[in-house]
């Protein structure tokens, strides 16, 4: 991924420090819930199930996983986590307008942190019966397309959801048109965990909706 230094493995959910030094650790959080959850064949089950079954591996990644970005001994008894109500109208179709040969941007991080990404294309979708674009980013150096992360802020930012923002993972597809789902919304990895250095959402991924889809804040961190 990035260019930091031998030994040292990205995380686009957040990155740890060490030593008064960026230390990039573990794996995109949907591939570190994967890998800690071995896949069943089995039918597909109905959208709530999926979802419902999606924010249970992921409680079980952050208590049970060695990358989970909570601390060791708080993960125990680390409660659930919150989430908005399961609401489908939140899940559109996207189309992503290829932008892979544009130049690296900098993108600022929760520590004042500059991080080289690299912008892949813009998804166009509609929500709520707005239209509205975000743009969608692999590391700058990232020679593996095939994960695209998307970062961004809306109306909920400071009150209901994390003031930095919010995250989607999504699979590259060969068709260009992309499953958004915002139900699948979460945290970046510093929201637990002050020691991970995590990507702002840019200005062009800022929109101007609320989205109250996935993950939210605790009423008591409110």
């Amino acid at each position: 991924m990035s260019g930091c230094g031998v030994g040292r493995a990205e995380n686009r959910c957040g990155v740890r420090r060490a030593l008064g030094r960026a230390s990039l650790h573990g794996a995109p959080l949907l591939i570190a819930i994967s890998a800690f959850l071995a896949a069943c064949t089995a039918a597909p089950l109905p959208y709530p199930d999926q979802i419902q079954k999606w924010r249970a591996d992921k409680d079980a990644f952050m208590r049970e996983s060695p990358q989970s970005p909570v601390p060791a001994a708080q993960r125990a008894t680390f409660a659930p986590l919150v989430y908005f109500p399961i609401d489908p109208s939140f899940r559109t179709p996207a189309a992503l307008e290829d932008l892979a040969n544009g130049p690296p941007i900098d993108m600022p991080t929760s520590t004042g942190q500059i991080r080289k990404m690299r912008r892949v294309g813009r998804l166009s979708f509609t929500l709520k019966g707005r239209p509205f674009t975000l743009s969608a980013f692999v590391e700058a150096d990232e020679t593996d397309m095939r994960r695209l992360f998307v970062p961004f802020r809306d109306l909920t930012n400071g009150t209901e959801t994390y003031q930095g923002g919010r995250y989607l993972d999504l699979d590259r597809t060969a068709t260009g048109v992309y499953d958004l789902d915002f139900n699948k919304a979460y945290h970046p990895f510093c929201y637990y965990n002050a020691s991970y250095d995590c990507p702002i959402p840019p200005s062009e991924n800022r929109l101007t909706i609320a989205v109250r889809a996935g993950e939210k804040l605790a009423a008591s961190q409110r």
